[in-house]
C-alpha cells in the first residue's frame, strides 16, 4: 500500500507565521525543507548566524520573481523557475516514521538541490521491482501523480540500477534520479575548491559509468564540466556530457587523469598537517551530519567567519583556525563535510583526502541536531562513515546541538544513551563554556617538564615555545640567557635537550 505523505506543495510558510499555523485546506504548507516535516515536531534548521553570500546567490534558483540571481538577461529571469519534483520511496524494513523521515531529508535535500518537491509517496514492499524499483502497477500510479503536479522529475529515495531507471522512465515519461544522483548534483554546486571540483567530478564519473546507457537521451546535458545553468536541473551539473557518444574509454581516461590530479594535491594538505604535527598542535575535528551546525560552532568557538548556510552540505572543503585553551594551550579546528544517510560510496572514496582530517584529529566533535526527528540515525550514519575513514579509534565527543530547540525529553534520552557528551546551541550560545572546557580536558597535552636555559642569539628556541602547544610555566631573563620552566611533547624535548638546564 502506498501512503501518501506529502501534500501538494503551495507557497511557503512566511518566516513570521506561529509553528503550528496552517493555510488553506489545512494541508501542512510545504516548499522548505523544514515545511515537509510534520506540524507537531520540533525539528529545526536554523543553526546559527545563517548569512547569503554572493557566491552562493549565483547557484540559487527561486520561484517567481524573487529570484536571487542578478547575472541573468530579461529572459532568461522570466523564464527562471525551480524544477518540479515528485519523490517516490520504498517502505523494505523499520517503521513507516522511519520511511516518512527518509522521505522528509530526501525533500529537504532536493530543495538544497534548487527544486521545488511537489507531492511524494511510499510503498510498502519487501524488496525493490527489480524492473521498475516501484512495481509497474505503483509505477503507474506515480506517473498519474506526475501528471497531475505537472512535475518534470521523479527522485527515488534509494540507488537505482540502470535498468530500474530506464523502466521507471519508460512508465512515468519523466526524468527519473537516484538518491546517489541527487547528492552528487549538490555537491557539483557546492564545490569551491579546486580539489573540491575535481573530487566531485571524479565521484560523477564513477556513477555515470555503469549507467551510460540511454543517460544521454533522458537528460539532454550539456554542461561540459562546469555546474549547469538553471534550465539543466538536478543530475546534470559537474562532469556533465559533451555529447550522447561519450564512451567509457574516455570516461576512464578523464577518471585517471583526476585520480592524478588529486593525487598531486594531497601532499600541500599533508605538509599542512605535517607542519601541525611538526609543532605538536593537537587537532579538533568538528564532524557531523549535514546542516546539524557545524560551521555555527566553529564560528562561535573562533569566530572563523566560515559560510553558514540552512543548506545541506554547504560547507565541502575543510576549514581549519587555531584555537586556545584557557590556559593558553593551543589547537586547530577543523570543520568537515557534512555526512548523510546513505552517502555515496562515490563521494566517500573521492573525498577521503578531505576526511582524513577527521582520521588524522586527535580528538572528534560530533555536532549533532538534537532538535531533529531521528538523531541517534543520524549518529549511526556519521559513525558508519568514521569506521570507513579509520576514525572510529579516535576519541568523540558528542555535542547535542540546538538544544534551544529541541524536545527535552529527547535531550535527556540522548544524554542517557552517549555518555561522553555535552548540550549546546550554537545560536544562542548555550553550553559553550562547558564545551571549551571539555576540549580543554580531552586534548592531548605535554607531559615532558623541562628547565632550559636558552642562550639570548637563539630567539627562535622561545618563538618555537610559544607557536607550539608548550606550557611555558616561567620565564626569568638571566644574564646568561632566558631561563624557562616548560613542559614539553617528546618529540620537542629531544631538539631542546642540549639547552637543559644544569644547575
Amino acid at each position: 500500500m502506498i501512503d501518501r505523505i506529502l501534500s501538494k506543495d503551495v507557497p511557503a510558510r512566511n518566516l513570521s507565521t506561529p509553528r503550528g499555523e496552517e493555510r488553506g485546506n489545512g494541508k501542512p504548507v510545504l516548499g522548505t525543507a523544514q515545511a515537509i516535516s510534520r506540524v507537531d515536531e520540533e525539528h529545526t534548521t536554523y543553526d546559527g548566524d545563517q548569512q547569503d553570500l554572493e557566491e552562493r546567490r549565483a547557484l540559487r534558483r527561486t520561484a517567481g520573481l524573487s529570484t536571487e540571481l542578478e547575472d541573468v538577461t530579461e529572459v532568461e529571469y522570466r523564464q527562471l523557475r525551480l524544477e518540479r519534483v515528485v519523490l517516490a520511496g520504498l517502505w523494505s524494513e523499520g517503521t513507516l516514521a522511519d520511511a516518512e523521515n527518509s522521505l522528509r531529508e530526501l525533500a529537504a535535500l532536493a530543495e538544497t538541490a534548487g527544486s521545488e518537491v511537489l507531492d511524494g509517496l511510499v510503498q510498502r514492499r519487501d524488496k525493490p521491482d527489480p524492473g521498475t524499483f516501484l512495481g509497474s502497477g505503483k509505477a503507474q500510479e506515480l506517473k498519474d501523480i506526475v501528471m497531475s503536479t505537472g512535475a518534470d522529475t521523479v527522485i527515488v529515495d534509494a540507488e537505482l540500477a540502470p535498468s530500474q531507471r530506464r523502466g521507471l522512465e519508460d512508465i512515468v515519461k519523466v526524468k527519473v534520479i537516484d538518491r546517489t544522483a541527487l547528492i552528487l548534483d549538490i555537491f557539483a554546486q557546492h564545490a569551491k575548491s579546486r580539489e573540491g571540483k575535481a573530487q566531485v567530478e571524479l565521484a560523477q564519473l564513477e556513477y555515470l559509468l555503469p549507467r551510460l546507457r540511454g543517460w544521454g537521451e533522458s537528460m539532454s546535458r550539456q554542461a561540459g564540466g562546469q555546474v549547469g545553468g538553471a534550465a539543466a536541473g538536478m543530475g546534470s551539473r559537474g562532469p556533465g556530457e559533451t555529447k550522447i557518444e561519450l564512451d567509457r574509454r574516455r570516461i576512464r581516461t578523464r577518471m585517471a587523469k583526476l585520480r592524478r590530479e588529486i593525487a598531486a594535491m594531497k601532499p600541500a594538505r599533508e605538509t599542512k598537517r605535517a607542519n601541525r604535527r611538526r609543532n605538536a598542535v593537537p587537532s579538533v575535528a568538528i564532524a557531523g551530519y549535514t546542516n546539524a551546525g557545524k560551521s555555527s560552532l566553529l564560528n562561535r568557538l573562533t569566530d572563523a567567519g566560515v559560510l553558514v548556510e540552512n543548506a545541506l552540505f554547504a560547507t565541502l572543503d575543510p576549514t581549519v583556525r587555531k584555537a586556545e585553551t584557557a590556559d593558553g594551550l593551543g589547537y586547530t579546528l577543523a570543520d568537515t563535510v557534512g555526512f548523510v544517510r546513505s552517502l555515496p560510496t562515490q563521494l566517500v572514496e573521492a573525498f577521503r583526502s578531505t576526511l582524513e582530517e577527521v582520521a588524522d584529529a586527535d580528538l572528534i566533535l560530533h555536532v549533532v541536531d538534537a532538535s531533529h526527528p531521528d538523531p541517534e540515525g543520524q549518529i549511526a550514519a556519521v559513525r558508519k562513515v568514521f569506521s570507513e575513514v579509520d576514525a572510529r579509534k579516535i576519541p568523540e565527543i558528542i555535542v547535542l546541538n540546538k538544544a534551544d530547540a529541541a524536545d527535552p525529553f529527547v535531550v535527556e534520552r540522548l544524554k542517557q544513551r552517549e555518555p561522553r557528551h555535552v548540550v549546546v546551541s550554537a545560536r544562542t550560545g548555550q553550553g559553550i563554556a562547558e564545551l571549551l572546557r571539555v576540549i580543554s580536558e580531552s586534548i592531548p597535552r605535554p607531559s615532558v617538564k623541562m628547565e632550559l636555559l636558552i642562550p639570548y642569539n637563539r630567539g627562535d628556541l622561545i618563538s618555537k615555545l610559544h607557536d607550539s602547544d608548550a606550557e611555558i610555566i616561567s620565564l626569568d631573563h638571566v644574564e646568561a640567557g632566558t631561563r624557562a620552566v616548560v613542559m614539553v611533547r617528546e618529540g620537542l624535548a629531544a631538539e631542546l635537550e642540549p639547552f637543559a638546564a644544569n644547575d
